[in-house]
């Protein structure tokens, strides 16, 4: 799915023009994000990414009434529109600053402090989205790339189900990253709620700690993190099988954007012969 797909669905929904400045393109990744006056419109790729759509709803549902400061559904269920899911968010304030990593710590905390919620939550599935962005790769990557990244991820599946955590299983954001905080005039909060699962804990603490390896975070500020969340996952034994786990999921993902966009594909081509070649140094660009 690209821009103007997109922009067909929310045109299709009704949402394609109206009193302000007409739909504004946030972010396209998993979905495409748009603003539309006070709403933030998102667009799934596909229609079998209805039932998250539902459940990412769900969550915003709970965690409001938790305490948790998120991001609120501005309606409360999905539609399927021309084979995209569709949800309506309220539109944040304006960011006072960027978020930190001590901010996205503090909120992780409220998370993981979270008892299970009224509704069944998922497992993270780490790995389950390889075949479908391999599948939307499609002839855009080299086939025995796209071999060498299924046999891995059935490799780390088999070894991350093995994992003994440290921390008690329990919910976890999934995608916890920075970028997925958002620091209005009330403070931070927490956005993209769609990989929210009940799993290891530590799921949402090695992101940071790839962030620290790969994509060049600076040492000052994992350790802001750390020491905001009071605990170092890197002292766990069974960091490197999830940073393996999380590094092979990164790679197939951005290869979805390999036949649209040459910067994907140099992208991608970066992460594969890094991981092919063991090579755990080479610096990853965010996508």
């Amino acid at each position: 799915m690209d821009e103007a797909r997109a922009r067909d669905v929310l045109t299709a929904a009704g949402l394609g023009a109206g009193p302000g400045r007409g739909p504004a393109l946030l972010s396209l990744g998993e979905n495409a994000v748009f603003a539309v006056d006070e709403l933030v419109v998102k667009v799934g790729r596909e229609a079998s990414l209805l039932p998250r759509a539902e459940r990412e709803l769900a969550v915003a549902d709970w965690f409001a009434a938790s305490g948790v400061p998120a991001v609120r559904a501005a309606a409360p269920e999905a539609r399927l529109v021309d084979g995209h899911p569709v949800t309506l968010w309220h539109r944040l304030p304006d960011a006072v600053r960027p978020a930190g990593p001590e901010d996205l710590a503090v909120l992780l905390r409220a998370v993981h402090a979270l008892p299970a919620p009224p509704f069944a939550l998922p497992p993270r599935d780490l790995l389950g989205g390889v075949e479908r962005w391999l599948r939307l790769a499609g002839d855009a990557i080299d086939p025995e790339d796209a071999a060498y990244l299924r046999a891995r991820r059935d490799a780390y599946a088999g070894e991350v189900a093995g994992l003994t955590p440290h921390l008690p299983r329990g919910t976890v954001h999934g995608d916890a990253l920075p970028r997925n905080v958002h620091v209005g005039p009330d403070g931070p909060v927490l956005v993209d709620l769609e990989t929210v699962s009940a799993d290891l804990r530590e799921h949402d603490l090695v992101v940071m700690a790839l962030s620290r390896d790969r994509y060049g975070l600076p040492a000052e500020s994992y350790e802001a993190f750390t020491t905001a969340y009071g605990w170092d996952v890197r002292t766990w034994a069974g960091c490197a099988v999830l940073r393996g786990a999380r590094e092979t999921a990164s790679c197939a993902w951005v290869a979805q954007h390999a036949p649209a966009d040459p910067r994907a594909l140099a992208e991608f081509r970066r992460r594969v012969t890094s991981l092919r070649q063991g090579d755990h140094a080479t610096r990853w660009h965010a996508f």
